[in-house]
């Protein structure tokens, strides 16, 4: 198959309905505080699961709320695991506990982590779905994804502007995916959506924006070849691994790679199957980046290599580490069963080494690796291991932030954590044993929800009422107003209080009984106001 493909011309725009691609997204409006009081007088451990093998959620839902079932300190363990809102009881989202390790080095940027957490098995309450919380742990933003498994959820530049990115879509028993890339401005209300192309779909591990205005993504092919050579039969089935690049403004596919076409069958270390068994996953193509000098990088987690490709001919320009590396391999450079390779600059390259599964090392490593294309000569600059000794089935990702700190998410054990260039652990997070995020980000947001705060009201046992207050997705805000009336068009202020959290409760000396709540920032702006709640009867 020849490298470059086009699509037809007459593809259409993957642009959602209602959006306006010219003006890309409005942000919302702040109101000064004289409108504001106007329309206020006149009117939301280590263990990991590592045993269980693969991406799929096997039982298929997403949001759902069921009790645990076990004992009293089972279903104490599992209901603590969930935060539970008075304001947002549509969202039950996963507990994440953060810890600062090393005093006097914890740094206030990237202001937020990117987790895309997914239930695994069948036990507890909570759902899956994206998830921007800041560096304490507080959940910002929480969008459940009901029916679909969500993975690789990013903040990524788009003509611009910054933009959330993700995949969703439905998990295969061979551990790829189909489904589609999504990307949200800051409203989070959907931009686009990203399909492959050539009859191909979008496949869970990549979704890469560039600066061209383009999306790098994987996708895996069914095919046949001749497998008698390794044992497997003469017309057996295998998944090509595809490298695409779509147009966001109109969908159209740009540039397609089959790994097929470039590498061998003899380059796996994936066993083929004997007879007419499952598809040969022989490649297993997991990321897609660009390199410095806008050639492709590929890495392939079933031939333990990094590939480097021409953009115009698909033609393979080296190889690192595999069967065929074209690089001597320093002390410890070595990587097994990998995921997420990124070049920075020409010299540099990241990769978060799995080492199983099944094992060829103790414990997964996030590296950064020295290039060198002259000498044809790769070293170990830095290795990022956790002291628990994590040792990721699959999945992970090692992101190298502009300071030289790590972000390393540890796949399939509930963990992503910081580090110091020089290796220190600085910032531990942890998800509930059950849930697990296919990668982790660090990054800088600003979010402006287009739904209104939400509130929920109660009757204060101590006197008075108390207000809670939130909004999901609101990055900005400082602090809360809370207004009160005995009539739902005359309210006034009657307190305030700073942001606590992603819910902040808020008690005051008055019994309403109508309330509502607006959102201020760190200079008192007014960033939005609540619908109006009564206190129950």
């Amino acid at each position: 198959m020849p490298p470059l493909k086009r699509s037809p011309g007459n593809a259409k725009p993957n642009s959602l309905p209602g959006t306006k691609d010219a003006a890309f997204e409005q942000g919302q409006k702040t109101l000064s505080r004289r409108q504001f009081m106007a329309g206020a007088a006149g009117g939301v451990a280590a263990l990991g699961l590592a045993g269980l093998v693969g991406y799929e959620w096997p039982h298929g839902a997403g949001a759902r709320a069921g009790k645990p079932s076990g004992g009293q300190g089972e279903d104490y363990a599992a209901l603590s695991a969930v935060e539970v809102f008075r304001s947002r009881p549509d969202l039950l989202p996963p507990v994440v506990k953060v810890r600062h390790l090393v005093r006097g080095r914890a740094a206030p940027t990237p202001r937020f982590f990117f987790l895309a957490p997914r239930i695994v098995g069948e036990k507890g309450p909570g759902q899956q779905g994206l998830m921007v919380i800041d560096r304490q742990g507080r959940l910002v933003w929480f969008q459940p994804t009901p029916g679909t498994n969500p993975f690789d959820f990013n903040v990524q530049a788009y003509r611009g502007r910054s933009v959330l990115t993700w995949w969703q879509g439905q998990v295969t028993a061979a551990g790829y995916g189909l489904g589609a890339g999504e990307m949200a401005g800051s409203s989070y209300r959907l931009l686009r959506r990203v399909e492959a192309g050539d009859g191909l779909r979008a496949d869970l591990h990549e979704l890469n924006l560039t600066s061209a205005g383009t999306a790098l993504i994987t996708a895996y092919e069914e095919t046949t070849a001749d497998l008698s050579g390794l044992g497997g039969a003469r017309h057996g089935k295998v998944l090509a691994g595809h490298a695409q690049e779509i147009d966001l403004a109109t969908g159209k596919l740009l540039w397609d790679w089959g790994s097929l076409a470039h590498v061998g069958l003899e380059e796996s270390y994936e066993k083929a199957p004997s007879g007419q068994g499952p598809s040969y996953d022989y490649f297993h193509i997991n990321s897609v980046s660009e390199a410095p000098d806008g050639n492709i990088i590929i890495s392939a987690k079933n031939t333990w290599a990094i590939y480097k490709v021409d953009r115009s001919t698909g033609k393979v320009l080296w190889r690192m580490n595999g069967k065929r590396s074209d690089f001597k391999m320093g002390p410890g450079t070595n990587f097994y069963w990998q995921h997420d390779a990124r070049m920075h600059g020409p010299a540099r390259l990241t990769v978060f080494d799995d080492g199983a599964f099944p094992p060829e090392e103790r414990q997964s490593r996030g590296l950064l690796l020295s290039v060198d294309t002259k000498a044809m000569h790769v070293g170990l600059t830095q290795a990022y291991s956790h002291p628990a000794g994590f040792l990721a089935a699959n999945q992970g990702s090692t992101q190298l932030l502009a300071d030289g700190r790590v972000i390393v998410g540890w796949g399939t054990q509930p963990y992503f954590s910081e580090f110091a260039p020089d290796g220190a652990l600085l910032l531990d997070g942890q998800l509930p044993i059950g849930y697990r995020s296919y990668r982790a980000f660090a990054g800088e947001w600003v979010g402006h929800p287009a739904e209104p705060p939400r509130v929920a009201v109660r009757e204060d046992p101590g006197g008075g009422t108390v207000l809670y207050a939130s909004w999901n997705g609101a990055t900005e805000i400082d602090s809360w107003t809370v207004l009160a009336g005995k009539a739902k068009h005359s309210l006034g202020p009657v307190g305030s209080q700073e942001w606590t959290g992603f819910e902040t409760a808020i008690a005051v000396n008055s019994t309403g009984p109508y309330f509502a709540a607006v959102a201020l920032d760190s200079k008192g702006r007014v960033l939005g106001r609540s619908g109006v709640a009564e206190i129950p009867s």
